[in-house]
């Protein structure tokens, strides 16, 4: 570690830091609440609030959105005159999936080789504990020299958009010369990162229906329109013999300048199975961050082990299609719903419903606080640069914020690198990245109070 004197003060947090994310982490905080206890999220977000309390915020409230959910906001203010930092995390966390595929409780928080395993680790209960841990670091330390909001969001991975809206309600809440997001993570562990641009996403739930009811396969297959291979018809359409999207209307052609990916580092990763090619064109990064891409999440139809030989009359399928910097997230939904449609085939009757839709974001890395940044990124891990790379996930606040704020300064920071396995089973933090990137956080607020 750094010999900088705050380096030794935030390695003393770390006990108090675990405790802290194993608490956090029992909180079954899914903001779906038609299969997760609304009570979860409810008991997560008074824990935020006990916190911030005992670090001494001011105004701490939890905060009623319009998607029904509560976000949890804060404010400590700085000395006269000192610019405001908004620190930004979220306390809910993605499903477990198959809770039986975990090596150990994903609802527990467990140390094995070296990592700290469980649901919200690094995506974004941890992003939470390394801003206390930051703070509480420049408090032995003479104090935080800048005015600090802190908003932690209860719906995040739900793309329901509760927090854009509250903000967009209330512009003078969340008001900050600079923002830093806590959602995002290094290119690889030891490497510090910043993320600089966000895809955007859109989803949509498409229902084909062709039969008043399921049919005998015998007795009617070969003339009777089947839903089930309509649907599938259209979902091939997305996706070019390469596996590359195909939008009609939505370019796929970006290409990114920054941090390259090589593709053996990203089959690694992504853990590809030998043999099974990438797919799409240009490189890894093109594909990744400056490009479209679109996922069948899932699809509504007869299981394998539930199937009678029919002729299906309904199917379903939830689409996700995540949107490259430049282009509006709205344009690419009406291009997306104006796909399925014209591609339909038979006839059938289908219905395209919009269930979720979020911005992409680009930032401007010249500015004083990503400079402040890379002096407490290069202090914090020594020998290294800090990096600038694009993240293919969404985080829809972003562009609202600097919507909102657009003389605010937006960086990406986080610990979902790529081994920690976000949204997956056996998710997973690495303690010395919390505790650089921590360290690196309370670095970055002393140098942007001197900026």
């Amino acid at each position: 570690m750094s010999p900088n004197p705050l380096a030794a003060t935030v390695a003393s947090l770390m006990p108090r830091a675990r405790t802290d994310l194993a608490e956090l982490v029992a909180f079954r905080s899914v903001a779906d609440f038609t299969r997760f206890p609304k009570g979860e999220s409810e008991a997560a977000a008074r824990w935020i609030v006990d916190a911030l309390h005992a670090e001494g915020f001011q105004d701490v409230a939890l905060l009623d959105t319009p998607d029904g959910t509560q976000s949890v906001y804060g404010h400590l203010p700085g000395p006269e005159g000192a610019p405001t930092v908004l620190l930004y995390a979220h306390y809910d966390v993605q499903p477990p999936l198959d809770e039986s595929a975990w090596s150990t409780p994903p609802f527990e928080l467990t140390e094995r080789d070296g990592r700290w395993y469980g649901r919200g680790s690094a995506d974004c209960k941890g992003g939470l504990v390394m801003h206390l841990v930051a703070l509480r670091a420049l408090k032995e330390h003479g104090g935080v020299p800048v005015g600090v909001k802190i908003i932690v969001e209860g719906s995040e991975e739900q793309g329901t958009g509760g927090l854009e809206r509250y903000a967009e309600q209330h512009p003078e809440l969340l008001r900050a010369d600079s923002i830093v997001i806590g959602d995002a993570g290094n290119f690889r562990v030891g490497l510090p990162t910043v993320t600089t641009t966000l895809r955007g996403m859109t989803m949509v739930r498409i229902e084909m229906e062709t039969l008043e009811g399921n049919l005998h396969s015998g007795q009617f297959g070969g003339a009777a329109p089947d839903a089930l291979g309509a649907l599938i018809r259209v979902l091939d359409s997305l996706r070019a013999p390469d596996g590359s999207t195909t939008v009609d209307g939505l370019s796929g052609e970006g290409t990114w300048e920054g941090l390259a990916y090589p593709p053996e580092s990203f089959r690694a990763d992504a853990r590809v199975l030998d043999g099974v090619e990438l797919i799409g064109s240009g490189t890894v990064a093109d594909r990744i961050w400056a490009r479209p891409a679109v996922t069948v999440l899932g699809i509504d139809c007869p299981s394998v082990a539930e199937a009678t030989p029919s002729v299906q009359a309904r199917a379903r399928a939830l689409v996700s299609l995540r949107v490259p910097p430049g282009v509006d997230a709205a344009e690419a939904t009406r291009l997306l719903v104006a796909h399925v449609e014209s591609r339909t085939p038979w006839g059938a009757r289908v219905r395209v419903e919009q269930s979720g839709e979020g911005q992409p974001f680009r930032a401007d890395p010249s500015s004083p606080a990503y400079r402040a940044m890379a002096e407490a990124m290069s202090t914090a891990y020594p020998g290294e640069r800090m990096q600038y790379a694009g993240q293919g996930g969404s985080i829809p606040l972003c562009n609202t914020l600097a919507t909102l704020y657009p003389q605010a300064e937006i960086l990406l920071i986080g610990l979902s690198e790529p081994e920690a396995r976000i949204h997956a089973v056996d998710e997973s933090v690495s303690p010395q990245e919390l505790e650089r990137l921590a360290l690196a956080e309370a670095l970055f607020l002393t140098g942007y109070a001197r900026a």
